[in-house]
């Protein structure tokens, strides 16, 4: 495949890119409950397999972007691409030693692998093509990684989880030689998702190696002057992306527990539950879009914030099948939160957007921080009282949407 390749190809392949990171990052709350029981866990020790996943933004969002400027985009894209089939591809190891430490480590190098990706998908998409229709490309892109996060839940759900419970009661009657055997079966059935998984990210690898890619030429005449720290409302931005998604991961993650533990519903049930709010995360996604036609963006943000943190009262303090309804119904008002925050906090930079873009994409990092504590809180109550975690996250989010309230118009340019 030389130079002569057709654009459309090349679009395709960019496209899949948001779809592997969306996958990838959305089966997280499939392993939480799985590894929970394979590894013998309590709730704060399952919580860092997102803490394993998200740190790496932290670590790698500067260092992926001075790894593109020395050895361009489509380097670094390929370079992300084997890192995150290194880390599929060691789960089968993780699995048969079934040791937690090993899969976090697994799961630490496929995240910074899609650390590469996030980096370099967004401003790829807009220079393949027309510049006229950039954003029309972007925003289909992003539609594959809303795709990806209503998908991941049900397949994972289907290949991975057993739907067996393994507490005392089902543990009396049986040997120490059998409970072994169980919890190896348990371990061992993550092991074919994650071949084909790491097959299908080598195979996007090596279409992408023989496939041209234009090189993204960026100015760097204009100087930025004077510290990026000292821009208040990016730093408001960065807080409030920061407290956002450790809410959106926490509310995920224990999903499936939550299911569990209020109405009883099997693990394989939860996770088509969860698919189906993802669905709803996706529908949101456009929905938010159209709206924003009408209403300006910091407007419908404040609303779903509140309309969010509402909607997680009603599941810590009701019960019932209610409770999943209100929980499940939280996605589809998640949606535009991380884009919407994202153009907020850039927004006026000029030549300080790049700088600005990076501490804002390394905020991420809150998916790391806040699972473990509202894991903690869990394992000191119980799963439903530790959604007031997410809740008090988003007072954040509401705080900074107030303080853009008078900001009317607004390019959204990123998804997560």
């Amino acid at each position: 495949m030389k130079s002569n390749n057709k654009p459309l190809f090349a679009v395709i392949l960019i496209t899949s890119l948001f779809f592997l990171w969306g996958f990838a990052l959305n089966l997280n709350p499939i392993l939480i409950p799985h590894l929970k029981k394979a590894c013998q866990l309590t709730d704060t020790q399952s919580a860092f397999i997102d803490s394993a996943s998200y740190i790496a933004y932290f670590l790698f969002a500067i260092p992926a972007g001075k790894f593109m400027k020395r050895f361009g985009y489509k380097g670094g894209i390929i370079f992300g691409l084997m890192m995150f089939a290194i880390g599929a591809f060691l789960f089968y190891p993780a699995a048969e030693t079934r040791s937690f430490v090993f899969f976090l480590a697994a799961l630490f190098i496929i995240a910074s692998g899609l650390t590469f990706l996030e980096t370099a998908a967004n401003p790829y998409m807009t220079v393949l093509g027309d510049p006229a229709t950039g954003t029309q490309r972007l925003n289909f892109a992003q539609s594959f990684n809303g795709l990806a996060a209503f998908l991941a839940p049900a397949i994972g759900g289907r290949f991975i989880l057993s739907g067996k419970e393994f507490n005392t009661d089902t543990q009396s009657g049986l040997s120490p030689a059998e409970i072994d055997s169980f919890l190896q079966q348990e371990a061992a059935s993550v092991q074919l998702p994650f071949i084909v998984i790491g097959i299908v990210v080598l195979l996007v690898a090596i279409f992408l190696w023989r496939t041209h890619l234009p090189e993204i030429k960026e100015d760097d005449s204009l100087e930025s002057k004077g510290s990026i720290l000292k821009e208040k409302n990016l730093i408001q931005g960065v807080l409030a992306q920061f407290f956002y998604v450790g809410a959106q991961v926490c509310i995920s993650s224990f999903f499936i527990r939550f299911c569990g533990y209020v109405v009883g519903i099997n693990e394989v049930s939860a996770a088509y539950y969860l698919s189906g709010a993802l669905l709803g995360f996706m529908i949101g996604r456009f929905a938010g879009t159209f709206f924003m036609r009408f209403i300006a963006p910091p407007k419908l943000l404040a609303a779903y914030t509140i309309i969010v943190i509402l909607l997680l009262l009603v599941a810590v303090f009701t019960s019932g099948m209610f409770t999943i309804y209100a929980l499940t119904a939280v996605q589809f008002f998640l949606s535009i939160m991380f884009p919407t925050i994202f153009a907020l906090s850039v927004r006026g930079l000029g030549s300080k957007t790049k700088d600005g873009s990076s501490l804002v994409i390394m905020s991420i990092v809150g998916g790391a921080v806040f699972p473990v504590i509202m894991g903690a809180v869990s394992d000191i109550s119980n799963i439903q009282i530790a959604y007031i975690v997410p809740a008090i996250c988003l007072f954040m989010v509401l705080y900074f949407a107030i303080k853009n309230i008078k900001i009317e118009n607004l390019k959204l340019t990123a998804a997560h």
